[in-house]
């Protein structure tokens, strides 16, 4: 039991990681996508870059752990926990929006972003919602049919 506790730990530290990061992300984009200033421009661009490569790691991290307490958990518990089959569906949209982030940032990089501050915006909620929709499938476990 005590090495489920430590990998759930791992887990949830290196989710808590990665979010810090997404959700800080889009927010260097919306400066960056209203911003006139060439010089703010630059700065951003290694910011947001800086930003992405190191958040990355933990992404992966997260989907380790929690791909080993899968695993830990046994077949028979993965095959009736429909909660957790809703998160998994969860967890890999957070990963496009993770891989969609690299694809902005090569628009930053290159200059040619054509996106407003508006939609980085609400580019940015979208994974506070998801964040939301895991924690709570995770900890209530809701009965689902």
């Amino acid at each position: 039991m005590s090495s489920l506790l430590w990998i759930k730990a791992l887990h949830v530290a290196f989710m808590v990681a990665w979010f810090a990061g997404i959700f800080y992300l889009p927010r260097l984009f919306v400066y960056h996508a209203e911003s006139k200033n060439k010089d703010v421009h630059e700065q951003l661009k290694i910011m947001e870059r800086r930003l992405l490569y190191f958040v990355t790691p933990f992404a992966l991290l997260t989907l380790i752990f929690g791909l080993i307490l899968i695993y830990m958990m046994g077949s028979n518990w993965f095959i009736h926990s429909t909660w957790l089959h809703i998160k998994l569906v969860l967890v890999a949209l957070l990963f496009v929006y993770h891989g969609y982030c690299f694809k902005l940032l090569n628009d930053f990089k290159t200059d040619q972003n054509t996106r407003s501050g508006k939609f980085f915006r609400l580019f940015n909620e979208l994974p506070v919602f998801i964040l939301f929709a895991v924690i709570i499938l995770a900890i209530v476990k809701p009965v689902i049919y």
